[in-house]
């Protein structure tokens, strides 16, 4: 089976496998979102008039993305995946309406500073980011933070124990004696 093709529960297992530290958790809440938003910033230009709507590369990706979530089997967390990843590019629309100078230092600033969030949670991690080993991991991070957002609030808790039954609780690296 194809990697892209596995299914979210096995996805989420592995990507977790890189996510341990609740530090680099927290750093994954604010940096994946900024990537996705600048993702949307970026791909917001240009547009093409379709029938009175105004299609672009963002809501192209954004369209192939969530049928991808939705086709994981956990029909719920691709639903609440695809409607924040939805909501950011509705939000970055107006940004890259702006002046190019506007929507090129918003869109390449927000992605730069997205992944230097990424890279210092790794660091706190100890290990490098999941996509390193398999590019899917770029798709499957905002299906990861979804569902640490939504199982805060009690939500999944199957799906979360069956996740740290594989790859062990999150923990704090200590990082004056590494292991």
């Amino acid at each position: 089976m194809s990697r892209a093709l596995r299914p979210a529960t096995e996805l989420l297992k592995l990507y977790a496998e890189y996510h341990r530290d609740r530090r680099n958790i927290t750093t994954h809440l604010v940096g994946v979102p900024l990537i996705v938003f600048a993702i949307g910033v970026l791909l917001a230009r240009p547009s093409l008039a379709i029938g009175g709507l105004a299609v672009t590369a963002a809501w192209a990706v954004y369209a192939l993305s969530a049928l991808w979530y939705v086709t994981r089997g956990q029909l719920l967390l691709g639903l609440a995946t695809s409607v924040g990843i939805g909501v950011l590019i509705a939000l970055a629309h107006p940004v890259a309406e702006a002046g190019t100078a506007a929507w090129l230092g918003w869109g390449l600033g927000l992605f730069v500073f997205g992944w230097i969030v990424q890279f210092v949670g790794h660091y706190y991690e100890g290990r490098k980011p999941a996509f390193t080993d398999d590019l899917v991991g770029l798709l499957v991070g905002p299906m990861f933070v979804t569902l640490e957002l939504l199982s805060a609030t009690g939500l999944f808790k199957g799906l979360m124990a069956d996740i740290e039954r594989h790859a062990g609780p999150t923990t704090l690296r200590d990082l004056a004696h590494p292991a």
